[in-house]
């Protein structure tokens, strides 16, 4: 079991139920899109940043990250921590046919996986671990060709698919997300490989 002292925010039941086999921490569930229209889930997902901080760990897929931004734009960046699976191809075991992009969403990741994403957004990591080295910036990103110049999001993709990372991740959320998984060395080391 992780021990996780943030409140971890899903999409759905089933997502709930997969993490609770190996996360020893509070999972509330945002029902999907029903988080829009749900001030009083919304109250008490703020209410929880605020003393607690929150982790989100939504699907790789358009409708994850629909909801992912949209907790981001309605609660501090520092009280948050985010959590992505990459990219895998597949069908829940639960449903009749794949989603509408074909990928496995937190319900159908292997637990390893699902370990390995939290291990990487320095779940379970010392904070004095988690913050010791130089992070990433969106500069770091520019300099090394991630960000603003012709070939960018090209390179970028291969970034993204090399560190098993969601093709929807963007530019500006990337610098977070590399400082939480790599040293600032390591992902020099990455980026003069692309």
């Amino acid at each position: 079991m992780i021990h996780v002292k943030e409140a971890v925010i899903v999409e759905g039941k089933y997502d709930k139920i997969k993490l609770s086999s190996m996360i020893d921490g509070l999972i509330l569930q945002t029902n999907g899109f029903r988080i829009f229209k749900d001030p009083q889930q919304m109250a008490l997902i703020r209410s929880l940043a605020d003393s607690r901080g929150i982790l989100i760990l939504t699907d790789s897929d358009s409708a994850g990250f629909v909801i992912r931004n949209y907790l981001s734009g309605c609660i501090a960046p520092e009280k948050i921590r985010h959590v992505y699976i990459p990219d895998l191809l597949g069908k829940e075991k639960r449903k009749g046919k794949p989603s509408k992009e074909g990928k496995l969403g937190v319900e159908g990741m292997p637990l390893a996986v699902l370990k390995e994403a939290l291990l990487r957004a320095g779940v379970g990591v010392g904070e004095e671990q988690a913050t010791a080295s130089r992070r990433i910036t969106k500069a770091d990103l520019f300099a090394h060709g991630l960000s603003g110049g012709p070939e960018s999001a090209k390179k970028r993709a291969v970034l993204l698919k090399r560190l098993s990372l969601p093709e929807y991740l963007s530019a500006n959320a990337l610098p977070e997300v590399l400082s939480g998984m790599m040293s600032y060395d390591e992902f020099v080391r990455i980026a003069a490989e692309l």
